[in-house]
């Protein structure tokens, strides 16, 4: 596996981690220091270009960049650092390794070589999201999940009530992924491979995507040539500076925001239709 780190100064964090997120839609592992923030994504050989040690440009803001082996076994290694969290006192994500929580919603996610623990801010605010549409009496029906990783927010929305669920992605490890970590939760998903890049996007009236805001508006252009945009739409994996261009998309096709939450970079939008 390769790491691949981009290391820039805080003041131009925005725009190296939107450009970063261009080749990982799927999201990224940041670092915090004295003077700097670091991103940083894996692969395989060939999927990440191994470019040694560099200096490069994303806009106007220098960056360092460096590329790193790294042992097969990482995937096992790193899940020593997985712990659960809990979400709005209602729903708790956990991996296997760890004992459901006393009183709360319980899923169990084991990522794998797929994105999605749960603990990543945009995960995070989805999850807010989908819980405060169960409190208000609206986790009934089908939903979607369009980018699903490790099958995170299906699973999740299938245990708050919606049925049927569809997973989908395009990535072969998060569709694995998704149908193993639904097995282990005892849900039913119908587990889809596409690519929302270029396959028709599963309808249904409630569905989650978090993706990149590139991704996002491109979507919102593709429901609208369709005439098919969802009843609600719960969407994130955008920097909170990102978020009224993808509101402003999506309220073209006639979905209108009624929440938003954020997390430090991170944004999470509620869509509604009319």
């Amino acid at each position: 596996m390769i790491r691949l780190a981009v290391r820039c100064r805080p003041e131009d964090s925005e725009p190296v981690l939107s450009s970063l997120l261009e080749l990982a839609p799927n999201g990224v592992e940041e670092e915090r220091g004295p003077g700097f923030v670091e991103y940083a994504i894996y692969g395989a050989p060939g999927e990440i270009p191994d470019l040694g040690d560099v200096e490069a440009s994303s806009g106007d803001a220098r960056v360092e960049v460096t590329t790193t082996a790294i042992p097969d076994d990482w995937a096992d290694r790193w899940a020593d650092f997985h712990k659960p969290i809990e979400v709005a006192g209602r729903l708790s994500v956990r991996p296997s390794w760890w004992d459901a929580a006393d009183g709360l919603i319980d899923v169990v996610v084991d990522p794998g070589r797929a994105f999605g623990t749960g603990a990543h801010a945009t995960t995070r605010l989805c999850l807010e999201l989908l819980v405060g549409l169960a409190e208000s009496g609206e986790a009934s029906g089908p939903l979607a999940d369009w980018g699903t990783g490790s099958g995170v927010l299906a699973i999740a929305a299938s245990k708050l009530g919606w049925a049927p669920v569809t997973a989908c992605d395009r990535e072969e490890a998060s569709l694995e992924a998704a149908r193993e970590n639904a097995l282990a939760n005892g849900v039913s998903l119908s587990v889809e491979c596409v690519d929302v890049r270029k396959g028709p996007l599963p309808g249904a009236p409630a569905v989650t995507a978090n993706l990149t805001a590139p991704l996002l508006r491109e979507c919102s252009h593709r429901l609208g040539e369709a005439g098919e945009a969802p009843a609600t739409l719960v969407c994130s994996g955008m920097l909170a500076t990102e978020a009224d261009g993808v509101a402003e998309a999506f309220s073209a096709i006639g979905l209108r925001e009624s929440g938003r939450r954020s997390d430090r970079d991170w944004a999470s939008l509620l869509l509604r239709r009319g």
